[in-house]
């Protein structure tokens, strides 16, 4: 694998205004639209998904070393650093936030490319606070319950601060054979999906069935245990999934949707993750 993405504290300004730089004696969460930052968000996500997970990058993407496209120069991005007694020293996670202001001027959002959103939209009306969460990853090294709640703090954080009641985006299983997930797929159809009034749903062209399963052979246990991380974390939360999974052969993943209000996230996460504990940067 190529080196570590690094970055020195005199090299990472950060942008004017931005409420969200939190510290602890090891990592750092903070917030940038700054270039020179995305572009190790996009290393770290390249070293991911298209090193470890086996994506399959365009020739711009493998020259460059790193994942791109035209939606990160509109987004917020979410950093975790580790830190060391030089300054900031490595990205170890990441998360790109897209508001639903900043969205409506730039054409929409990343995930209408698979889902009609139109039902959300509808439910929640133009100014209704809604996030787009993407591109989410953690540097294989820094994978523990640690480094999950320090991305969830910071986005805990932002939601406060931009009024969002609306979370969503899109979870993946790896594979693009959706029968091998059929236990968990089947689970998440039965016992999570979103209600009619703004159950977003696969396009017509991209959907694949779900519900793989009769009711009475998923075993709501084995089902959780068979979910990725990620979509058991959300699902912990209160967030519920759309309607048909889509396959994404680019990125070799079998994606659901998963929407969260945010009045719906359990009191307890909500505490965990919010800013008790956060301070000024240095």
């Amino acid at each position: 694998m190529p080196p570590r993405p690094q970055l020195n504290a005199a090299q990472a300004p950060r942008a004017e205004g931005w409420k969200l730089v939190m510290t602890g004696n090891r990592f750092e969460i903070s917030l940038t639209r700054d270039p020179r930052e995305i572009a190790l968000a996009q290393r770290l996500r390249y070293q991911v998904f298209y090193e470890e997970m086996n994506a399959k990058p365009t020739p711009e993407m493998a020259a460059a070393g790193r994942d791109f496209d035209a939606f990160d120069k509109l987004c917020d991005h979410l950093m975790v650093y580790e830190r060391s007694r030089h300054g900031l020293n490595q990205v170890v996670g990441t998360y790109r936030l897209l508001p639903q202001a900043v969205a409506r001027q730039h054409g929409g959002f990343y995930s209408a490319t698979e889902y009609d959103l139109s039902p959300l939209l509808d439910q929640v009306g133009s100014d209704g606070g809604l996030l787009e969460l993407g591109r989410s990853c953690v540097h294989a090294g820094y994978r523990t319950s640690a480094t999950i709640q320090l991305l969830w703090r910071g986005i805990a954080t932002y939601m406060a601060d931009n009024a969002i009641t609306f979370m969503f985006g899109c979870a993946s299983f790896a594979g693009t054979v959706p029968d091998q997930h059929a236990l968990a797929l089947s689970y998440l159809h039965q016992h999570h999906l979103a209600p009619e009034a703004f159950r977003v749903t696969a396009l017509p062209h991209r959907h694949v069935d779900m519900n793989r399963m009769p009711a009475g052979t998923v075993t709501p246990r084995a089902a959780m245990a068979a979910l990725p991380p990620l979509i058991k974390a959300y699902l912990r939360v209160g967030a519920y999934i759309g309607d048909g999974a889509v396959i994404d052969h680019q990125f070799g993943t079998t994606d659901v949707f998963i929407m969260l209000p945010v009045n719906r996230i359990a009191p307890k996460y909500y505490s965990h993750y919010e800013r008790e504990e956060a301070s000024p940067a240095a």
